[in-house]
């Protein structure tokens, strides 16, 4: 990171001042309009502007909050501990990613003058771009494609240990340069390099895979079958890969997500369709057959359902 982008990141904002002065709490109204915590964009986003950035908020505890957005967390330097859904925990060091969805609750503990987090502020709009250069079976996709619909998808963060992964820190310094210059065509460079950094993530990063988090793995394992195989992926086929018996990974499943193998597999397959209609040329009976369907009024009534409307008015009202 170069020394400009920290010399940005470390100077004590007013919010910081006063929270040193006055040993004040986070003041929700500097963030949110609403009874429930919800951080809301029109509150950190220029009117127009996609996506933002900003230091996070040192020397206070962030209390329980969501989003009205995606948020991503990059730690540029030090540490900050971070409580996901009220009961997961993960600790940020220096080069580590965190994405957030809308569905994330999130609270934040209190963070020193030398830990350096910068929070993207990102419209689910924005990732319109990135997503099409993402591969078709990628966990990253799916995620992104549940933040854009505003879908639970049962993946409610991605968290990312990217320290030495060249590509990503030159890709991430790239972005935070732009953003804080605000140059001209902002948007495009940014978008195309968010892209990037996404291939680059799925790429060369790993899944963090300690014992506490070995049911999380599990979970996110299933979910990255599913995205891979939605055509004709079965229960028995990854329980066997796991080498854990159906009924083992069923539990998990609807522990973590709330829903079964075989309704996940339906989301996954309604998904892939809405990115299919909204970004490729292919017919609708094309597009059931890709999608695995041996019966298209099934496929009808099950799209109706979840969108209110047929395929072909989706991609018309999309167009």
């Amino acid at each position: 990171m170069t020394k400009e982008i920290l010399e940005y990141l470390s100077a004590i904002t007013d919010e910081e001042k006063q929270i040193l002065k006055e040993h004040e709490e986070i003041k929700k109204e500097n963030y949110s309009s609403t009874r429930e915590f919800v951080v809301d964009n029109r509150k950190l986003l220029s009117k127009g502007r996609l996506i933002e950035i900003r230091p996070h908020t040192r020397f206070a505890y962030f209390p329980k909050h969501r989003h009205n957005y995606v948020e991503m967390v990059y730690m540029c330097q030090g540490s900050t501990t971070h409580i996901i859904n009220g009961e997961e925990e993960i600790t940020l060091n220096e080069g580590d990613l965190l994405f957030l969805n809308q569905h994330a609750i999130h609270e934040i503990m209190p963070a020193a003058s030398t830990d350096l987090a910068v929070n993207f502020i990102i419209l689910p709009e924005f990732f319109d771009r990135s997503l099409a250069m993402i591969e078709q079976d990628n966990v990253l996709r799916h995620f992104l494609i549940s933040a854009l619909t505003g879908e639970t998808s049962g993946v409610d963060f991605l968290f990312f240990k990217a320290k030495d992964i060249l590509p990503v820190e030159n890709l991430i310094e790239n972005m935070l340069w732009t953003l804080i210059e605000k140059k001209t065509h902002t948007n495009t460079l940014v978008s195309v390099t968010m892209g990037l950094l996404l291939m680059n993530l799925s790429t060369f990063s790993e899944i963090p895979d300690s014992g506490d988090d070995y049911e999380h793995v599990l979970v996110f394992k299933v979910l990255k079958y599913i995205e891979s195989n939605y055509k004709s992926g079965t229960l028995s086929e990854i329980s066997e890969d796991l080498n854990l018996p159906d009924y083992t990974v069923s539990r998990l499943l609807k522990k973590y997500t709330g829903q079964n193998f075989k309704e996940l597999l339906k989301q996954q397959k309604l998904q892939q369709a809405v990115y299919l209609l909204n970004n490729s040329s292919l017919s609708i009976d094309s597009i059931i057959e890709n999608l695995g369907y041996n019966n298209s009024s099934f496929f009808y009534r099950n799209f109706k359902e979840k969108y209110g409307v047929s395929p072909k008015l989706f991609r018309q009202k999309n167009e």
